[in-house]
């Protein structure tokens, strides 16, 4: 009995011991041609035990490589592809190149020092203001997320500046100015006068329906009563005759 530990190595285990073997058996064939011919074989059979290569792109460049790879590359046939070779695949691949820029504050990340970049090389003076509230919501939101419990205004002042050396101030509960509609020219009365005007208008009409619907629910029930009340006096008169 041939056991496990007596065996070489299983190179690619999704194929089994006996694709290996016939790979080993391919290796020690003399005649190129018949050599090629049962390569094209066993290219076949693995295609067949794994159906699931057939939805890869280029599957059969894939089955080549895998052969070349079980054969440990001593495999000396003709490829319709490259043929791929120990160096290759051994190839260690080249470091990916990680940003080394280490913000100075992590606990609010490096975007925000990005920001307060921009902000500080800003010329107008209303988005350099606009980019400073900004930022300093964005501070104790931070914040927030964080420590779990709320930061006083003072607090993301006093930080601000000393990260901005002084340059950006933090204004808490500043908005910008919004102008109203009463501002647009001397038309802001008739607007609001047409708008109280219209919600009169509204009311009066809803109040109008609402007394309609009640007067006509009223009447089918006076009339219903009516009806009731002479069918039972002709019942009562019928009787009295007998």
């Amino acid at each position: 009995m041939e056991y496990n530990t007596t065996r070489n190595y299983l190179i690619m285990k999704e194929y089994g011991r006996n694709i290996q073997k016939m790979v080993e058996y391919l290796v020690t064939i003399e005649d190129d041609d018949e050599r090629q011919r049962n390569a094209m074989a066993v290219i076949e059979l693995m295609g067949t035990l794994n159906p699931h290569l057939r939805n890869v792109e280029d599957f059969r460049h894939k089955l080549w490589d895998h052969i070349f790879n079980i054969s440990s590359f001593n495999l000396k046939v003709e490829s319709p592809y490259p043929i791929p070779t120990i160096e290759k695949l051994r190839a260690k691949p080249d470091r990916l190149p990680y940003p080394k820029k280490y913000p100075r504050n992590r606990h609010f990340g490096k975007n925000l020092e990005m920001i307060i970049d921009k902000a500080l090389h800003e010329e107008n003076p209303d988005k350099k203001e606009g980019f400073t509230q900004c930022i300093g919501n964005y501070m104790k939101l931070a914040y927030t997320n964080w420590h779990k419990e709320s930061v006083h205004d003072d607090a993301i002042k006093a930080e601000l500046l000393a990260i901005t050396d002084n340059q950006l101030e933090y204004h808490p509960g500043h908005t910008s100015h919004v102008a109203s509609p009463a501002s647009f020219g001397g038309g802001g009365g008739n607007v609001a006068g047409a708008g109280d005007q219209f919600r009169s208008t509204k009311r009066k009409s809803f109040q109008q329906n609402k007394f309609k619907s009640s007067n006509n629910s009223g009447g089918g029930g006076k009339g219903r009563d009516n009806n009731n009340n002479n069918k039972h006096n002709n019942k009562y008169n019928k009787n009295r005759n007998k």
